[in-house]
């Protein structure tokens, strides 16, 4: 009985070699039964199960250790720890220069608020020292320039003007007289003095002239003083008894006294030009 229980015993250790993959080659490990009893030929010995080594178990360890920390890569995890450096490194350098920028600004704001004195103002050093103009003394500077006026009335030798159309302008010491159009200076000084007519000549001939003056008129003295004069002729000879157009500039710096009233003066005023910046009278204290 015990040799047919190890004949089937063998046997059946070999078809578990020929037809299992998942067992050893080894021999076999039965459980025979110890008491000696009678055991029943027709039921196979029970075998001690045969538990495998799972190679797909092992792969996904090696692989869970090669992928780290949370199944990151440490090279992955080095270069994103890089990049955060490299932000908070900018956002530093950026909150650096904002901070260089605001105390730059604070110190500009203070100086700009302190008074000026003769301590902190800079000066020339080569010359004599000037001071500088604001605005508001700019604006107040003696000056005036005023342009031809159409006249609806007979035309007067002495010229009137527009004071305050287009370009034309009068301030400072200056006052512009609307009676007589003459310009009378509050401060005596230097004045540059400019005036400038233009004539037009329906039937230029020959003996076609004009006479442009400037002159002054001042307190003490009863006649009035030429400063500037300018007498045309023969500009029309080669083309007579047609139209002709001509003009004439005079210009000098001359010394002017306070209350000094100043005028311009032409021969054929009914000849001017009807253009407003044709013509144009002005002067300014050097």
């Amino acid at each position: 009985m015990q040799r047919q229980t190890d004949e089937h015993s063998l046997s059946h250790s070999k078809t578990c070699t020929m037809s299992g993959d998942q067992c050893y080659p080894l021999p076999q490990v039965y459980l025979v039964d110890g008491g000696g009893g009678m055991q029943n030929p027709g039921q196979p010995p029970t075998l001690v199960p045969c538990w495998p080594f799972p190679p797909a178990q092992e792969r996904a360890r090696i692989q869970r250790k090669n992928r780290g920390f949370m199944g990151v890569s440490p090279c992955l995890a080095f270069i994103v720890l890089l990049l955060f450096l490299l932000v908070f490194l900018s956002l530093g350098f950026e909150a650096y220069q904002i901070y260089n920028l605001q105390t730059e600004l604070r110190e500009m704001k203070e100086s700009n608020d302190k008074p000026v004195t003769e301590f902190n103002t800079p000066e020339k050093q080569i010359g004599v020292y000037e001071p500088r103009l604001n605005d508001k003394e700019k604006d107040t500077k003696t000056a005036a320039h005023v342009i031809g006026r159409i006249e609806k009335e007979p035309f007067s030798k002495t010229l009137r003007w527009e004071p305050k159309a287009g370009r034309a302008f009068v301030s400072g010491a200056v006052i512009y007289q609307v009676e007589d159009g003459g310009l009378q200076v509050n401060a005596s000084g230097l004045y540059h003095i400019y005036s400038r007519v233009e004539l037009i000549f329906k039937l230029c001939s020959a003996t076609s002239a004009f006479v442009h003056s400037v002159f002054v008129k001042r307190a003490g003295h009863p006649s009035f003083l030429t400063l500037m004069e300018a007498h045309r002729a023969g500009f029309c000879a080669q083309q007579s008894h047609h139209p002709w157009t001509t003009e004439s500039f005079l210009g000098s710096t001359l010394k002017l006294e306070k209350n000094d009233k100043v005028y311009v003066n032409v021969s054929h005023p009914y000849y001017l030009s009807h253009a407003h910046y044709a013509n144009f009278f002005g002067l300014y204290k050097i």
